[in-house]
């Protein structure tokens, strides 16, 4: 049993940013789904608390909207859609880039994605836009991580069926599906299309020069992490003594519940994110007895 849960943990550990956020889409969807089949709610209010509105003044009093867009899907093909693109842009990213820049990228693409609905609906006159709803979905976001990708390494190439085409064609027929997208039916989700397309170039562009334009946000997210401290030390003192963490955060008897290929990755665990020299006594000694079996 313990080794199961170590393993959970384990994987749950390892999973890329855009995986983490790939799994909270699908659980907000689930739970808008869960609502409209529980209250009575009509499928597109499901998540309107958090839908973007397009009217400014109804913004002013949900600015959280700005973010949460981005999790809330209606429908499943864009949902699917926006996990199977983000998935395998995920990939890309995780062997190239900083999990912080990752989230930059995609969080950046969001915001912006989200201000240019709103300021195109407010300052064009209605006759020069279609009726629509608040916005929903991460397409901004993916667009952003997506377009990031084809213009910081233009010339890669990708394999599409029999036959291999560089990234930044796939650049120039999303943005050119997007530009269309303003005459259709979806012109606010191609509004926010473009924002997210133009931070993702914007950031990629930026980056090869040297410049990360994402630090300022960056230490903002980072600014608002503090202030929900994981918590506080107590203050009583303990009359016992307290179990040693000896085996790479496990006590001796919790490791020892492990099978021997388990307490072996552990350790080798370990080694690849620290170094030997991180090794406790306890540990080297493991590993030694364990190589000469």
């Amino acid at each position: 049993m313990a080794s199961l849960n170590y393993d959970i943990k384990d994987k749950l550990k390892r999973l890329t940013a855009f995986e983490k956020i790939i799994a909270l889409n699908i659980a907000v969807y689930f739970i808008g789904w869960f609502v409209f089949q529980t209250q009575g709610i009509e499928r597109g209010d499901s998540l309107n608390w958090l839908a973007l509105p397009k009217d400014l003044a109804e913004f002013i009093f949900k600015p959280w909207s700005i973010f949460t867009y981005g999790f809330a899907h209606i429908d499943f093909w864009h949902l699917f859609f926006n996990v199977f693109v983000l998935y395998f842009v995920g990939r890309t990213f995780t062997n190239l880039f900083s999990v912080k820049l990752t989230l930059n990228v995609y969080f950046l693409g969001i915001l912006l994605g989200g201000l240019t609905f709103i300021l195109v609906y407010a300052l064009l006159p209605d006759s020069m836009l279609k009726p629509w709803g608040p916005l929903v979905g991460a397409s901004a976001g993916v667009r952003a991580a997506l377009i990031f990708l084809c213009a910081y390494m233009p010339h890669k190439e990708m394999r599409l069926v029999s036959f291999n085409i560089k990234l930044m064609y796939f650049g120039f027929v999303f943005v050119a599906l997007d530009i269309l997208g303003l005459f259709g039916d979806n012109q606010g989700g191609s509004v926010a299309h473009l924002g997210g397309d133009l931070l993702g170039y914007y950031y990629a562009v930026q980056l090869q020069k040297g410049t990360d334009i994402g630090k300022g946000f960056e230490r903002f997210m980072d600014s608002i992490s503090r202030l929900f401290p994981k918590g506080k030390p107590s203050n009583l003192k303990t009359v016992y003594k307290s179990r040693k963490k000896e085996y790479a955060g496990h006590t001796k008897q919790e490791f020892g519940k492990f099978n021997k290929q388990k307490q072996i990755d552990i350790i080798l665990d370990k080694i690849s994110k620290s170094g030997y020299e991180s090794l406790s006594k306890e540990e080297k000694a493991f590993l030694f007895r364990a190589g000469k079996k």
